[in-house]
């Protein structure tokens, strides 16, 4: 068991294996680094892929105050990992809750990215939807301590944009939902109320995001509807950032489209290793449609 230790004595359990430039996953509230596997087998032989377990999901510790859990506390273990491993700058690979964490890393410590697939980012992102979601992450963490864990993944696990996995692989869908039920109730409950309630809405981020240009890939599934709109937000403000949206796929798009995803994020760290990943220029992002007004306003002048 291989642990790293963060500077407020929280443990992280992680793994690795392959060898090469390093890739870091980092999951989603609803997976640990079990869910990683599919990935783990196949970009390891051809990179040293790196997967862990957040604070709060054993065998990582679960520490018992929410107040030790936070968006930057999640950045933060990231680098603890990294460090513990000796690993300087990885491709960091996260999916939803894990997706926000890689790119508030891309957006406070770029110099430790080589790139970043921010994949099924998005909810309670939007200014009108903030309200509800951090009122159901309050909701979430009640359910959580009165009834448990079991309790609780039987109901998270069948939210609407996890259905198209339930119906497309029923078997592959039954895992997922038992490994949820694994996790620590008081772990769940406090990574709601400190990091899912409390992250900052992405829109109120523009200025920051326009800085990132390290080379960025926005991954949705186009049945994740709540990731969709703030999907095209990232790709219009990040000047780095390529959009790719998987067919007929939810938000649990590593597990439910595994060859897919492999393949889209495949793709792009080849091309993002390669030094031509493409910034976006400022004239690109025009409000002309054409590019004629912009010429007939030139000539007038």
């Amino acid at each position: 068991m291989t642990i790293a230790r963060t500077d407020d004595g929280v443990d992280l359990y992680y793994e690795e294996t392959g060898g090469g430039t390093p890739i870091v996953f980092v999951h989603e509230f609803a997976g640990d680094m079990r869910s990683w596997e599919y990935q783990m087998r196949h970009f390891g032989k051809w990179y040293r892929c790196v997967a862990f377990n957040a604070r709060g999901y054993p065998p990582s510790a679960v520490p018992p105050d929410a107040a030790s859990y936070s968006q930057q506390r999640a950045v933060a273990d990231i680098l603890t990992v990294m460090d513990h491993a000796g690993i300087d700058r990885a491709h960091i690979v996260g999916l939803s809750m894990g997706g926000f964490a890689a790119l508030h890393l891309g957006l406070r410590h770029p110099g430790r990215a080589r790139s970043l697939c921010v994949a099924g980012v998005g909810y309670g992102a939007e200014p009108e939807r903030q309200a509800l979601f951090r009122h159901e992450s309050e909701v979430a963490a009640a359910f959580l301590l009165e009834h448990g864990m079991e309790a609780f993944a039987d109901r998270y696990a069948v939210g609407p944009t996890r259905l198209p996995f339930k119906n497309g692989d029923p078997r592959g869908f039954e895992e997922f939902r038992r490994q949820l039920a694994e996790h620590s109730a008081l772990g769940s409950a406090n990574t709601q109320l400190g990091v899912q309630r409390e992250r900052p809405s992405l829109y109120s981020l523009p200025e920051e995001l326009r800085t990132l240009t390290v080379p960025t890939l926005i991954l949705n599934g186009d049945e994740d509807y709540p990731c969709l709109a703030p999907g095209l937000m990232l790709k219009a403000t990040i000047p780095s950032a390529a959009l790719s949206v998987i067919p007929n796929c939810g938000h649990t798009i590593n597990l439910e489209a595994a060859d897919a995803f492999n393949r889209v994020v495949g793709d792009f760290l080849v091309q993002a290793e390669s030094g031509r990943w493409p910034v976006r220029q400022a004239r690109n992002s025009g409000d002309s449609i054409t590019g004629m007004s912009a010429h007939a306003d030139a000539v007038r002048q």
